[in-house]
């Protein structure tokens, strides 16, 4: 864990004596899961059923249209947890400031668990269930300290902004803020053998497995067995975190808060696949987002644009807090909320792979900007190397087997530098309008809309050579998972980081 002092916490008052406002603020508890993307049951999934997440919905608001703005773990924690784009506070290079050198920061910025502590919350970060994990698994309980749930943060904080990992602890009365923390898509592991262990523990515990034969791929990936079993494992992973839910809901109700309680249930990023987490696509950056509580409305579903940094807007506005001067997040369920006209979306260095990618989209348009074009889609990069769906779709693509849609998205040698799609009705993108002569005039709005943002919320851009050697030196280290060993003792990390390095050099 990293550690900052918050000095500004010491200016920031609670709203009255705790005494005197714990009945009247709700409790607020987020369901945040990992790698999964919007395939629910209310969202018009249909070969799985997910109940417990369609009585949220039903008895809650559901967002259509909610985009994370960093398809990625780390960026995209650090920036909700903060209601603050990342590429503003310069937390937007994935695993960064985990070396000698730090990020901190700007002024102003603080956490919203540090607020709402100083508000008189009690502030907590787990599973939500005292005696299973983030999987969903058995385990004893743990002391606070070993049993924090993820957190992810590129920037330096002080872990005493969370009391527990549980709201149990509270005092009397005292209202909480619970972060619930699941495994989702990382259920599945990042392997052929783990999905199939997935499965089989679907089938034990759930009453069945998916049915790999009936999986609908998006069009760009293969029918190949090892894909199919992995998105199969995939929506029984979605299954399982349904089932976890439901285990928290009947917890508040037994307590009797539930009713008292504003639960917003979303995801960090969509699935990971070699289009979806990490890129800006909809397979990458669309999520779920469900609100239900206090004076929340029953039964609505709303189709405006709204990003997932905003849960940090409606949680701090339900606790009775003024929403911090700067903040970019908004509160979507005020009454004097003005829906967004667009939403927006940064990739950078994920892991050890150097890239920039910032798009924007409209109600209708969606313009993706790549930064470094002479690069390919599927750059090297040991975490997503390593997994079995990108191995089979390197080994198709290099017996010949992959159709033109696949070889053109997937493997195409460089990238177009500007990208627009229709993507309401267009679902996957793969028409890009960019080149055509009709769309010239959406285009360049769209390319002067993300422009003006950039320049607006300063877009901290690329990240300095030092900040990159200072963290890859930490991978070198040996950060489990992120360096395999190849030939005559090089790892395949700092085989990547040679190359990153080489297409530097060359302008690339």
């Amino acid at each position: 864990m990293k550690i900052l002092l918050l000095p500004l916490l010491l200016g920031l008052s609670a709203v009255g004596s705790f005494a005197s406002v714990a009945d009247a603020r709700p409790n607020i508890l987020w369901i945040i899961v990992d790698d999964m993307s919007a395939n629910l049951s209310s969202y018009g999934e249909t070969l799985i059923r997910t109940p417990n997440l369609d009585r949220l919905a039903a008895e809650g608001t559901r967002f259509t249209r909610a985009f994370t703005t960093a398809p990625v773990c780390s960026p995209c924690r650090s920036a909700f947890i903060n209601g603050m784009y990342a590429t503003s506070i310069g937390v937007h290079h994935h695993r960064s400031g985990r070396g000698d050198l730090k990020i901190r920061l700007p002024e102003g910025v603080v956490p919203a668990p540090a607020r709402l502590k100083a508000a008189g919350y009690y502030t907590c970060i787990g599973s939500g269930l005292p005696d299973a994990d983030r999987r969903g698994q058995g385990k004893a309980r743990k002391a606070r300290g070993d049993a924090l749930g993820k957190t992810d943060y590129n920037f330096e904080w002080d872990p005493a902004m969370y009391d527990s990992s549980d709201w149990g602890g509270r005092l009397p009365g005292q209202p909480f803020f619970m972060q619930v923390q699941l495994a989702g898509g990382k259920l599945r592991g990042g392997d052929d053998a783990a999905a199939r262990r997935l499965s089989e523990r679907a089938a034990v515990e759930l009453g069945g497995a998916t049915d790999p034969a009936k999986v609908v791929l998006p069009p760009y990936y293969p029918r190949d067995p090892v894909m199919l079993r992995d998105w199969a494992a995939y929506l029984d992973a979605v299954r399982f975190t349904d089932r976890h839910v439901g285990e928290v809901i009947a917890r508040l109700e037994r307590e009797g808060v539930l009713d008292r309680t504003l639960v917003i249930f979303t995801t960090d990023h969509g699935i990971s696949h070699a289009r979806g987490k990490q890129f800006l696509y909809d397979e990458g950056t669309h999520v779920p987002f469900i609100v239900r509580g206090p004076g929340v409305s029953r039964g609505v579903v709303r189709d405006d644009l709204i990003e997932l940094i905003d849960i940090t807007a409606v949680s701090l506005a339900a606790a009775g807090l003024p929403l911090p001067s700067g903040m970019q997040a908004r509160d979507v369920l005020a009454s004097s909320y003005r829906p967004r006209e667009f939403v927006f979306a940064a990739r950078d260095r994920c892991d050890e792979t150097v890239e920039r990618i910032r798009s924007v989209r409209s109600d209708h348009f969606l313009y993706v900007r790549n930064f470094l074009p002479r690069r390919p889609h599927l750059q090297p990069n040991a975490y997503k190397d390593g997994k079995s769906i990108v191995q089979t779709l390197r080994a198709l693509h290099a017996a010949g087997s992959l159709d033109p849609l696949a070889e053109n998205l997937l493997f195409r040698p460089e990238r177009p530098a500007e990208e627009l799609y229709e993507w309401r009705n267009d679902r996957w993108q793969v028409r890009d309008l960019a080149a055509d002569p009709a769309f010239r005039t959406e285009l360049e709005a769209m390319r002067a809309r993300l422009g003006r943002w950039m320049v607006e919320t300063g877009d901290r851009g690329p990240e300095p050579e030092a900040m990159y050697d200072s963290d890859m030196a930490v991978y070198l280290g040996g950060r489990p998972g992120k360096e395999r060993d190849e030939g005559a003792g090089a790892s395949v990390t700092a085989r990547n980081i040679a190359q990153m390095k080489r297409w530097a050099a060359e302008g690339k």
